[in-house]
C-alpha cells in the first residue's frame, strides 16, 4: 500500500497556499502562489474569486506533482481560509456577480453605524457573539444585493449563493454539488445564531438576507464529498474545514480551556479556547464558535487586530524602506528601541479592543533625528503592543491568568519581535517546530475527519517547541514603554473621533 498523505489548502488573504502532510505531521511538500490586491476606492478591498480558485487549484497540483504523489496517495483534503471574504455567485453558472468583498474592507462602516444607531447592536451581540462592523460578512452581501444591477431578483428567485473562500472552494473543487460551509465560518458571518447552531432568522430579515443564498452548515471534521475537478485524477475526500484563526488554534494544539494562541499574519488573531462554554465579552473582544468534532463545540474569545505583518508590507511597498519584508529585522536591530517613536497602524481602523473604524494610520514623536531604522523598530513594536492590548483584554473576560502564547505565522520568524513581545505581556512565548500551524490545524481536522488520525491523543504528541522567550526588561521599563503607546493610540482615536 502506498504512503498515504493529507493536503491542506490555505487560502489567505495574499495568496493561496497548499501544504502535504505526513502522518506524523510533517510537511512533505508546499506550494504558493500570491494573487492580486485590489483597492477600487479609499478603504476599499477586493479579490477576483476567479484568481481566488484558480490559484488554489494551481498550488494544489503543484505541491503533489512536486512530492512525486498522485490523487490515489492523498487521504482527504483540509481546507482552512481567510474568513469573512464575501463571495455571492449565480448557482446557474458558478459566475460570480460581484468580486470578492474581502474581510480588511470598510465599505459599510456608516451602515454598521446606522444598525448600533437603531439600537441592533445587543440582539445581534446576544446571538452571534460578534460586535457590528463592516469586518463581518453580512454587511458585505447586503451592500452586493443593494449594489449590483439585478442582484436583488436573482436572489428572490432563488439563483444565488453565498460563500465564504472555504464555501467557494468546495463549490468549484465538487462542480458545484456542494454548498456548504463549517461551523467555524458560519460564526463569523454576523447571520448565525452560535447558541442554536443555525442561521437565524431574525437577522436574516434585519439584513435582507435570504436563507436560499446561505450553504447547510457541518461541523469541521467529517467527510463532505470528493472532489470532481480535474485537478486530480482521483476522487478525494474533503475532510476538514475551519476559518484560518480557528484552524491555527487546532494546529497549536490548544485544546483545553485557557490555552491561547497568536497568528502573525497579515492582521494578528489572537484566541483562546473557553471549552464548551461561550463566553460573553467586557472589553470588545468577539465570542466565536473554535470548532465541532464529533457533535461537541469549542467556543473561543477572539482579539482581531487588522495590521499586523501588513505593516511590514507597507514599510516595503508603500515606502521603499526595504527590498524585501525579511530584511526589516535587521533595519529594526541597528537601533537599541524606537528612540520614542509609536506608529498606530490603524491603516484600516483599530480592531479589538478599541474597535474604531474610523482611526487611520499615525505616526507619534517622530524628530529630525528619527531615521528609517526607528520608524522600522515602531512598526514591528506595533505588532507585539497591538497584541498585548488583546491579551490583557482575554485574561479579563475569561478570568484567567495566562501562563505561556504560542505563536505562529510568517512574523514569528522575527526573534527581535518575538522577544519584546515577551517582554511586554511578562509570560514566556513559545514557537512551534512547525509554524505552519493553520494548514497543520486544517490537515489534522481533515485526517480526524477520515480517520487517518486515531484521535486528539496522537496528535497532541506531534507538537513540537522551537524556541522559547521570556521576559528581559524590568517592568519599569516595560510599564514606561507601554504608557507611550496608550497616548499614541489614545491620540490616534481622538483624530478619527473630531474628523
Amino acid at each position: 500500500m502506498t504512503e498515504q498523505y493529507i493536503l491542506a489548502l490555505d487560502q489567505g488573504t495574499t495568496s493561496s497556499r497548499a501544504i502535504l502532510f505526513n502522518r506524523a505531521g510533517q510537511v512533505v511538500s508546499t506550494a504558493q502562489k500570491e494573487f492580486a490586491q485590489i483597492y477600487p476606492h479609499p478603504g476599499w478591498v477586493e479579490h477576483d474569486p476567479l484568481e481566488i480558485w484558480s490559484t488554489q487549484a494551481g498550488v494544489a497540483a503543484e505541491a503533489t506533482t512536486r512530492a512525486g504523489v498522485n490523487g490515489a496517495s492523498i487521504a482527504a483534503i483540509g481546507i482552512t481560509n481567510q474568513r469573512e471574504t464575501t463571495i455571492v455567485w449565480d448557482r446557474r453558472d458558478g459566475r460570480p456577480l460581484y468580486n470578492a468583498i474581502v474581510w480588511q474592507d470598510r465599505r459599510t462602516a456608516g451602515y454598521c453605524d446606522e444598525l448600533k444607531a437603531a439600537g441592533h447592536e445587543a440582539m445581534i451581540r446576544e446571538k452571534t457573539g460578534l460586535l457590528v462592523d463592516s469586518y463581518f460578512s453580512a454587511t458585505k452581501i447586503k451592500w452586493i444585493l443593494d449594489n449590483v444591477a439585478g442582484a436583488a431578483d436573482l436572489a428572490r428567485a432563488g439563483h444565488l449563493a453565498f460563500g465564504t473562500v472555504d464555501c467557494w472552494l468546495i463549490w468549484n473543487f465538487t462542480r458545484g454539488e456542494l454548498h456548504v460551509t463549517d461551523v467555524s465560518n458560519a460564526s463569523r458571518s454576523l447571520l448565525f445564531n452560535i447558541h442554536t447552531l443555525d442561521w437565524d432568522e431574525q437577522l436574516l430579515a434585519l439584513f435582507g438576507i435570504a436563507r436560499s443564498m446561505l450553504p447547510q452548515v457541518r461541523s469541521s471534521s467529517e467527510i463532505y464529498g470528493h472532489t470532481k475537478t480535474t485537478v486530480f485524477a482521483s476522487k478525494i475526500p474533503i475532510a476538514g474545514i475551519a476559518g484560518d484563526q480557528q484552524a491555527a488554534l487546532f494546529g497549536q494544539m490548544c485544546t483545553r480551556p485557557g490555552m491561547v494562541k497568536n497568528t502573525y499574519g497579515t492582521g494578528c488573531f489572537m484566541m483562546m479556547n473557553t471549552g464548551t462554554v461561550p463566553i460573553v465579552s467586557s472589553n470588545h473582544l468577539l465570542t466565536t464558535i473554535a470548532w465541532q468534532i464529533d457533535g461537541q463545540v469549542n467556543y473561543a474569545l477572539e482579539g482581531s487586530i487588522f495590521i499586523g505583518g501588513a505593516v511590514v508590507q507597507w514599510l516595503r511597498d508603500g515606502l521603499g524602506l526595504i527590498r524585501k519584508s525579511r530584511d526589516v529585522e535587521a533595519l529594526a536591530r541597528s537601533v537599541s528601541d524606537s528612540d520614542g517613536v509609536y506608529l498606530v497602524p490603524a491603516f484600516a481602523g483599530l480592531g479589538a479592543p478599541h474597535w474604531n473604524p474610523h482611526a487611520r494610520g499615525s505616526l507619534f514623536g517622530a524628530t529630525r533625528g528619527t531615521k528609517a531604522a526607528h520608524l522600522a523598530r515602531a512598526a514591528l513594536d506595533s505588532i507585539a503592543y497591538q497584541t498585548m492590548d488583546v491579551l490583557k483584554a482575554m485574561q479579563a473576560d475569561a478570568g484567567i491568568d495566562i501562563a505561556e502564547l504560542r505563536v505562529d505565522g510568517g512574523a514569528t520568524g522575527n526573534d527581535l519581535l518575538m522577544q519584546f513581545q515577551a517582554d511586554l505581556l511578562g509570560v514566556d512565548v513559545i514557537r512551534p517546530r512547525i509554524t505552519e500551524t493553520t494548514a497543520l490545524g486544517a490537515a489534522y481536522l481533515a485526517g480526524l475527519g477520515c480517520g487517518f488520525w486515531s484521535g486528539l491523543d496522537e496528535i497532541q504528541q506531534q507538537w513540537q517547541q522551537d524556541a522559547r522567550f521570556s521576559a528581559q526588561q524590568t517592568p519599569e521599563q516595560v510599564a514606561q514603554l507601554i504608557r507611550g503607546w496608550q497616548r499614541a493610540v489614545n491620540a490616534a482615536k481622538a483624530w478619527a473621533d473630531n474628523g
